[in-house]
């Protein structure tokens, strides 16, 4: 009987523990069931608010591109009215007759324009009917970057063989000969251009090509103009510039003391000397004998001056202008009189990088290439006829 009670006992405390494990584990599960609820509960608001910022989302990105493209328009049309306003300062510019950005003391002026028919007792015989004059500045081209601040680069003035040489510095004996403008601009540099050596160093950035031959000055105890034939590497003439007592002929670019320059007339040469100090000369060349054949000195003041071109015997001075990143040929000077400053139109350059160091014409293009901080670039002209002035 002991022994049963034992056992009643011992089954009654089995029962209890187990009983009491059943409602734990109850109370466990019913927890776990109360998070899962609570977490699919936390998961739904979640996903709700999750969809709505996404919703407020788009719209506000709907919004912004709306913004963005009114935005866009209203800067094309700012873009518009700074171009038109451009144009109606350089309209107005051009009404008002700008005044030159040096002073020109009248008096000088007037002696050295009489000093000009003093000296120029015999017409000028022109060797061409030529009576072209530059309108405006049609169209630039940047070709490319290649060498340093100053130079010069042009084609052959008096042949159409399509050959493009560079002079790269003021003081070098190097001349860089590339086939054509295309050669010129799809070369690394100056990786496809033929190179040919100078016996001597130029000076300045006034050279030019004309048939088949290199003019370049010399700088000495004299100044030498050098003719070299680049067909045969070799002096072909030279002489000494007949004219003493020089100073630059550009206060902008005074590395250049005489700037030949070659047109429909032949060969010529821009000086200066401390006789006409302030202003510009012009001498007319035998380009076969480097001969001068006939001088004046024109009322183109040198202070202020970047660079010249000739056409058809009238020297264009251009002159760095108060207007930013801007050029003007601010002096015109005929030699057959048959075009004056006054009569001449305002012709600006466009936007340029720095000062140009040469402008060279080209008469069979109707382009002038310049030299602007390294930069080739090419104007297309718009030309008209002297008479119609």
């Amino acid at each position: 009987m002991r022994v049963f009670l034992i056992l009643v006992t011992l089954t009654c405390l089995a029962n209890a523990q187990h009983q009491a494990l059943m409602d734990y584990l109850e109370r466990r599960l019913l927890a776990i069931e109360d998070r899962i609820s609570l977490w699919h509960e936390q998961t739904n608001r979640y996903a709700t608010e999750l969809r709505e910022f996404k919703q407020q989302m788009v719209a506000q990105i709907e919004t912004l591109d709306k913004d963005k493209e009114t935005l866009r328009t209203d800067l094309d049309s700012v873009g518009t009215r700074v171009d038109r306003v451009e144009r109606e300062m350089d309209y107005l510019e051009t009404q008002n007759g700008a005044q030159p950005c040096v002073d020109v003391d009248d008096k000088l002026v007037e002696q050295q324009v009489t000093v000009v028919k003093e000296k120029n007792k015999f017409k000028y015989a022109k060797a061409t009917d030529c009576r072209d004059m530059i309108s405006s500045i049609k169209a630039m081209k940047i070709l490319k970057r290649v060498g340093g601040p100053k130079g010069m680069w042009t084609k052959d003035v008096g042949s159409s063989s399509g050959k493009v040489y560079i002079f790269n510095g003021t003081d070098e004996d190097t001349i860089y000969e590339f086939g054509s403008i295309r050669d010129f601009t799809i070369s690394q540099g100056t990786s496809m251009a033929k190179t040919v050596k100078l016996p001597s160093p130029w000076r300045g950035s006034g050279h030019t090509v004309y048939n088949n031959h290199a003019y370049y000055v010399k700088e000495g105890k004299e100044l030498r103009l050098i003719k070299y034939n680049l067909q045969n590497g070799s002096v072909a003439d030279s002489a000494v510039f007949p004219v003493q007592d020089h100073v630059p002929v550009y206060s902008l670019t005074p590395e250049t003391v005489i700037d030949l320059a070659a047109d429909e007339e032949g060969l010529w040469a821009i000086y200066a000397t401390k006789e006409t100090e302030r202003h510009i000369s012009l001498a007319k060349m035998d380009a076969n004998t480097l001969d001068i054949e006939q001088m004046w000195d024109t009322p183109c003041p040198r202070e202020n001056a970047e660079a010249a071109f000739i056409i058809c015997g009238t020297v264009y001075v251009v002159y760095n202008t108060a207007l930013p990143s801007r050029s003007r040929v601010q002096c015109v000077f005929d030699v057959s009189d048959m075009v004056t400053n006054d009569d001449a139109p305002l012709v600006y350059f466009p936007k340029r990088y720095g000062s140009h160091s040469s402008l060279k014409y080209n008469p069979l293009e109707q382009l002038i290439y310049a030299w602007d901080d390294g930069y080739q670039i090419l104007y297309k002209l718009a030309m008209k006829k002297k008479l119609e002035v």
